[in-house]
């Protein structure tokens, strides 16, 4: 599964559903009401996709989208590029001339929810229930996605972040694998002294990947940056212990000094020229750096210090749009489209997790031992940037590679702070941008 376009290699720098950032700065749709739900009835239903991996995607999901014919309709297919993505759905939702169903960034469902254009997937859910698919899903992965007035989209694959090592590092530093924070703190001492690097990550222009890893610290904390019920809870005690830990890393050299300066060129060369020795990172990493020698292998997730394991997952979604041709012609497409998705991952694709069980057992996918392991041991424990919720929202746009985030990543990977006068920065950016 070698999806290194320069599409999928600068999408997967914002963290497959990254990209959303813009959309804070972006002000919601005036005037245009909730859409009309027959604008051009009889008209194909218009279905917008992203470069989610190299062309040889975009035209499989073509033949997918233009084999359906149900409902008394046919449907079409658009390429959207990622480069200014909710801008130009903005644009054509507010004249009436966007899709009627689409992929798309992870939280821009509910942001457009929020403005009265999306149309709830709850007949596709009872669908999916009538034909098996339902029981099909993996996990937790539905949930999420349901509102107090129904079901936002449908998750269609995962975005995974699992940790990862290179066996041989290990082997020459006669260290085992971290299974906890305090073997972290130790292997990556004994890493360094052999010139690797113990816990690599990165934050230069466009990666993500140090964002994430802030979260998913707090997160295998049994932290996160809201509660329960979604409200602000930037300092509680866990999240300060998991930013101590980081700084304490940083402190002893086991994350890189120039790490706030990575881009995923620089992350990537770290994996491939042998650098890096463990890291948290996106799947494939073996395929996207040119390495299958099985010598770079997926850990076991670790346990933080109060024995919690989590990590961190984007689940993108499909959604439907209430401007369509016809409301029961987009939940029939949407429905068939679900049911043909293992096409993507038979043909090898996809470089993410599929959200379907039966998915995960073809052999295309469970031939890779590392899919298998992020599969039964990481999705199980996965949580999304909602934690300590579980319920996504729009608010987890401006969160997700806003400028409170970056600025916070980037004062800890620098380790000139303490984590309590970080954290209350994270905040305070945080609360100047979220929406009440």
């Amino acid at each position: 599964m070698n999806v290194k376009s320069e599409a999928s290699r600068n999408f997967s720098r914002r963290g497959f559903l990254g990209l959303t950032a813009a959309a804070a700065a972006v002000p919601l749709l005036a005037a245009c009401g909730g859409g009309s739900s027959s604008s051009s009835a009889g008209g194909a239903i218009k279905f917008w996709d992203m470069p989610w991996a190299t062309p040889a995607y975009n035209e499989a999901a073509k033949k997918i989208t233009e084999g359906f014919s149900g409902a008394n309709s046919q449907a079409s297919y658009q390429t959207i590029q990622w480069n200014n993505f909710y801008q130009t759905f903005s644009s054509a939702i507010a004249s009436k001339t966007g899709p009627a169903v689409s992929t798309g960034g992870g939280f821009q469902a509910f942001q457009f929810d929020q403005q009265g254009q999306i149309a709830y997937a709850d007949k596709v859910v009872e669908a999916l229930k009538k034909n098996g698919q339902f029981d099909d899903f993996l996990p937790g992965v539905l949930e999420p996605f349901k509102s107090d007035k129904g079901y936002v989209a449908v998750p269609w694959q995962l975005d995974m972040r699992p940790l990862w090592y290179r066996k041989s590092l290990f082997d020459q530093a006669g260290v085992a694998v971290p299974t906890d924070w305090p073997s972290l703190l130790d292997a990556g001492k004994k890493l360094k002294g052999i010139g690797a690097v113990g816990f690599a990550t990165g934050s230069g222009a466009g990666n993500n990947i140090g964002n994430h890893l802030m979260i998913m610290m707090m997160i295998n904390n049994g932290g996160g940056v809201f509660t329960k019920d979604g409200q602000l809870d930037v300092m509680n005690d866990r999240n300060v212990e998991a930013i101590e830990f980081l700084l304490e890393l940083v402190s002893n050299g086991v994350i890189d000094p120039a790490a706030v300066s990575y881009t995923t060129d620089n992350l990537d060369a770290q994996w491939k020229n042998k650098k890096a020795a463990f890291g948290m990172y996106v799947l494939g990493v073996p395929q996207r750096v040119g390495d299958t020698s099985g010598d770079l292998l997926v850990a076991s997730p670790m346990a933080g210090p109060h024995g919690d394991k989590a990590t961190l997952v984007f689940p993108n979604n499909i959604m439907m749009y209430k401007n369509t041709p016809s409301q029961d012609a987009s939940e029939a497409f949407l429905v068939y489209y679900m049911g043909q998705l293992k096409q993507l991952w038979q043909q090898k694709l996809m470089n993410a997790l599929p959200v379907f069980k039966s998915i995960t057992e073809l052999p295309e996918f469970a031939s890779d031992p590392n899919n298998v392991k992020i599969v039964k041991e990481y999705q199980p424990i996965a949580k999304t940037f909602a934690a300590q919720g579980t319920s996504l929202n729009a608010n987890l746009a401006v969160l997700d590679g806003g400028q409170a985030l970056n600025q916070f990543t980037q004062t800890i990977l620098t380790g000139k702070t303490d984590a309590k006068s970080a954290l209350t920065a994270f905040q305070t950016g945080l609360q100047s941008v979220l929406k009440k």
